[in-house]
């Protein structure tokens, strides 16, 4: 249950920091949110890419990826984590 716990925990502090960065950056550059389905889907892109690169790397030492897992999970992280920050910011 703490190691369940933990991970609730890790990942709600990593998806308020991703919506917490494009809050910030939205503050600065009205653009993000005068084009807020663009700029959702490629900051999807850029949070896939920042989890793939820098995190998953700290956490899993072996991480296996295959190409069809990570088209599947930059799809997700488009549709389910970008959009909704960049569309509830907006």
């Amino acid at each position: 249950m703490a190691t369940a716990g933990l991970g609730l925990a890790i990942h709600f502090l990593i998806a308020f920091t991703a919506a917490s960065v494009f809050y910030a950056a939205s503050r600065k550059l009205t653009f993000l949110t005068q084009h807020a389905v663009t700029s959702g889907l490629l900051y999807g892109i850029a949070v896939y890419l920042s989890m793939h690169w820098i995190v998953v790397p700290l956490a899993f030492v072996n991480a296996r990826h295959s190409a069809s897992r990570d088209v599947t999970a930059v799809i997700i992280h488009m549709l389910l984590i970008g959009l909704p920050i960049s569309l509830i910011v907006r």
